[in-house]
């Protein structure tokens, strides 16, 4: 685990513009600078970035972080990823514990061995006619071939041993290259394959694909799990496709290698595979980083409605508003290798585009057909079967939208629904009677979080009676608060922005942080502030009236009701609104 006191001073040593310019050009925009987005297509900048606070936000689809989230987001990899390649650019190295300190020395001899193994495999593409007419059967060209890097295993028990330095060596089966029998004689894992190397977004090869070439079984052999593959974390051929995806803001997951690589081929460049695994979290997680709409495409039979409805579990979590998930299924007798083959990358991208379903209509229609809607029973069931999938969904529209379709293919109101499932509504709400005490639109707190925000060493001068009311700025100014107040040394915009990632507080402070970029020096900031804590002060003052005059009310407009302490503030506060009104 990376600590957090050196992600801080990782931040305050960037300067995000100068990461933001090796991706995308800037131009100086007042105090600002502006950029088209690079995470949704648009004509008009509304990328803004923000030298003074180190963040950045756009006002067309919402996107917004740091330096680090800026990397994650644009080049589609993880959180250590990202910290590892921005120190390396200020030249400081990441402290980690020990277990992690021992795989990150070993870790590049074991990238050496994987890429020294993978040519190897080229080479021996070339010397073998069977592979290569395999590849040339399966329409495979010799351009594609390069491309991916595919190469050949040949038959034979030991053929690494003239490839690699000591075959002997723990690496051979720290990287899943070899496998010891019970009596510790070593053999190559892959004989007599065709071999598609798995690389990380760094382009370092992790693992392998291995297809068997004739009949026989295993057809595919992955690498086992190692210190450099984890199946679950990769999607093979998303180096390749990278650039793809960004362009056409489209990410299509197949299920073979094959597919990847024949897609690709004849012009849809933007496909990934799973590695014999289903959908993860991760892989999820990785895909909506680089793109807005991910397309699943199965195979129609049982195998493939199980895979995508594995992937659709496992990706309600993770939804986010403004982004689409979809499904298609292709006929039995075709795979996305065949289809494209037969009827060409036209024909192919119009299914995408209109036949791929809507993770909605997907989700509801599988729910339907598990029950008889027109029974009280079935009715029941669908509701007990939607249950773990709704309270799955943290986006929130989505969450209201699919919550009002189950409520209405049940026959109930939505807020029966909530109600039965135990979950916060999502229901407008009501329209109350003019005259009760009805929430402001706006929060009162709204400016007193930007300004912790702005500058929050203001942390330290906020009274302790600062919450006025019950709300999402004041949940989140108490959140802030707790962990500025914890801090030894000063906290950056930037560091609280990465502090609170990912957390509940991230929307709230989202839209703030986008007030920010229109707010003016240290010297407005502290006048906002000191504006702001003598309003705090008179809606207190308000409020601990309302409280007396109720008192004073409740004893028929007698003060006897009162302690002699809240009838010497009841006077005080009535002096104070006869000043006021004359």
């Amino acid at each position: 685990m990376i600590p957090k006191s050196f992600i801080q001073d990782l931040l305050n040593r960037l300067d995000i513009v100068d990461v933001i310019e090796r991706y995308v050009p800037l131009k100086k925009a007042g105090a600002n600078y502006v950029a088209c987005c690079p995470f949704h297509n648009e004509k008009s900048p509304s990328f803004t970035v923000s030298q003074s606070k180190q963040f950045y936000h756009c006002f067309g689809c919402g996107a917004h972080g740091t330096a680090i989230g800026f990397v994650m987001e644009h080049s589609g990899v993880g959180f250590v990823d990202a910290i590892e390649a921005l120190a390396r650019s200020v030249g400081m190295t990441v402290p980690r514990e020990t277990a992690a300190a021992l795989q990150h020395k070993v870790a590049p001899d074991l990238y050496e061995l994987m890429q020294t193994a993978a040519r190897y495999y080229c080479g021996q593409l070339k010397q073998s006619p069977h592979a290569i007419d395999y590849l040339k059967r399966r329409g495979l060209s010799g351009e594609i071939a390069a491309r991916f890097g595919i190469g050949y295993a040949p038959e034979g028990w030991q053929n690494l041993e003239s490839a690699v330095p000591d075959y002997q060596d723990k690496s051979m089966l720290e990287t899943g290259l070899v496998i010891a029998n019970g009596e510790g004689k070593r053999y190559d894992r892959f004989r007599d394959r065709i071999m598609f190397p798995i690389l990380n977004t760094r382009a370092q090869v992790i693992g392998f694909g291995g297809r068997i070439l004739d009949k026989g079984e295993p057809k595919y052999l992955n690498s086992p799990e190692t210190p450099l593959f984890e199946k679950g974390r990769e999607l093979y051929g998303l180096y390749q496709a990278q650039k793809a995806i960004r362009a056409e803001g489209l990410a299509l997951v197949v299920e073979g290698y094959m597919d990847v690589v024949a897609l690709a081929q004849l012009g849809v460049e933007y496909a990934v595979a799973t590695l014999g695994t289903a959908t993860t979290p991760f892989h999820i997680q990785k895909l909506l980083r680089l793109t807005d709409q991910v397309v699943f495409c199965f195979d129609g039979d049982a195998a493939g409605r199980r895979a995508a409805w594995r992937a659709l579990e496992n990706a309600l979590p993770y939804l986010q508003d403004g982004k689409q998930l979809r499904f298609l299924f292709l006929a039995p007798e075709h795979d996305p290798d065949s289809y494209i083959r037969e009827f060409g990358k036209e024909a192919f991208e119009h299914l995408l585009g209109e036949e791929a379903m809507p993770l909605s209509g997907y989700l509801l229609r599988e729910l339907s057909l598990q029950v008889d809607l027109k029974t009280q029973e079935g009715r029941s069931a669908l509701l007990q079967h939607a249950k773990p999938l709704l309270t799955a969904i943290s986006a929130p529209t989505i969450a209201l939208l699919l919550r009002k379709e189950v409520a209405a293919l049940a026959g109930v109101a939505q807020e029966e629904l909530e109600a039965l499932y135990g979950v916060k509504s999502l229901a407008a709400p009501r329209r109350q009677v003019p005259g009760r005490n009805l929430r402001p639109q706006r929060s009162l707190l709204r400016p007193l979080l930007r300004c912790l925000l702005a500058r929050p060493s203001l942390a330290h001068e906020v009274p302790q009676d600062w919450m006025t009311e019950e709300s999402d700025e004041a949940t989140a100014i108490g959140a802030l608060l707790a962990y500025l107040r914890e801090q030894d040394t000063e906290v950056s915009t930037a560091a609280i922005i990465q502090q609170f990632h990912g957390t509940p507080y991230e929307p709230i402070l989202a839209v703030v942080q986008a007030e920010l970029l229109n707010l003016g020096d240290a010297g407005e900031v502290g006048e906002e502030f000191q504006g702001m804590l003598k309003r705090l002060e008179e809606e207190r003052r308000r409020q601990r009236w309302r409280q007396l005059e109720e008192k004073v009310g409740q004893s028929s407009g007698s003060l006897q009701g009162l302690t002699a302490q809240e009838r010497e503030l009841y006077q005080q506060l009535l002096q104070q609104r006869l000043k006021s009104m004359n």
